[in-house]
């Protein structure tokens, strides 16, 4: 019997390393795809030694760059790989005001959050819907559900990914070409990104709000793989995504700015 095969971008560390850890224990090929080679590599070999049945394949690249998805795409095509499961969670994040986050850097996150998770999505659903069907992940985030000052563009990208995703699995259910999209929207999740110089001031989170990546990953899959259009890690964050419809956007701009302000460091 042949495998069914999993493309997971950002897959070197955090939650997209548990997606691939999951995804591996339930006998999925995998395309590893991240910029560090030497990283996946190493991920790669691991995986293939503990569960013998698998195949590993590393693609190395940069998705902020020009056509970065297409050159993906095209690579997996020469390798004769298809990919029955699409996760897009690569993701950029900036904390900061605003005017003082270059612009060049603020251009790279739109490119990785939007530009390459619109492109492998289009690419890879077009792919999919040609044989028998195929599930696409999207990680959005639980700030799309908000404004969220000193992470303005961050959040914006991440309400268009959760907009995009859920339009987007209404068409392909009538389209009824096998097809699924599912958005997820993980909070305060407990990887690098929550201290990681590169993005600016660390947030302080409580440990009690932060969700572990395994947790989040094993809650996405699942979503994923039942057809869910969304899916909210987390009572507490399921709770916070309900609230968020009851209170003006401003106000919760407001609140929102007030905390990150408030708790970076």
């Amino acid at each position: 019997m042949t495998n069914k095969t999993a493309l997971v971008t950002g897959a070197s560390d955090g939650i997209g390393l548990e997606f691939c850890n999951i995804l591996a224990a339930k006998g999925y090929d995998l395309i590893l795809v991240a910029r560090r080679k030497a990283v996946l590599n190493k991920l790669a070999k691991a995986l293939s030694q503990q569960y013998h049945n698998i195949n590993c394949t590393v693609i190395s690249t940069d998705l902020s760059k020009p056509q970065g998805a297409q050159k993906l795409f095209a690579t997996t095509v020469k390798k004769d790989l298809h990919v029955d499961l699409l996760i897009n969670n690569a993701g950029l994040l900036q904390n900061g005001f605003f005017t003082d986050i270059d612009l060049a850097t603020q251009e790279n996150m739109i490119s990785v959050n939007i530009l390459a998770l619109t492109s492998l999505t289009h690419l890879f659903a077009n792919a999919m819907a040609t044989r028998t069907g195929g599930h696409i992940l999207n990680v959005a985030s639980l700030a799309a559900w908000a404004p969220i000052p000193n992470q303005n563009v961050y959040a914006a990208t991440k309400a268009y990914v959760l907009s995009f995703s859920q339009a987007l699995h209404n068409e392909l259910k009538v389209a009824g070409n096998g097809v699924s999209v599912t958005a997820l929207c993980p909070g305060y999740t407990d990887t690098k990104m929550m201290d990681n110089p590169d993005q600016g001031p660390k947030l302080s989170v409580p440990s009690g709000m932060l969700q572990s990546a395994q947790e989040v990953a094993e809650q996405g899959i699942a979503a994923c793989l039942a057809g869910k259009p969304t899916v909210v890690t987390g009572f507490a964050n399921r709770a916070s995504a309900i609230l968020s419809h009851l209170f003006p956007k401003m106000i919760l701009a407001n609140i929102a700015g007030s905390y990150y302000r408030n708790n970076l460091n």
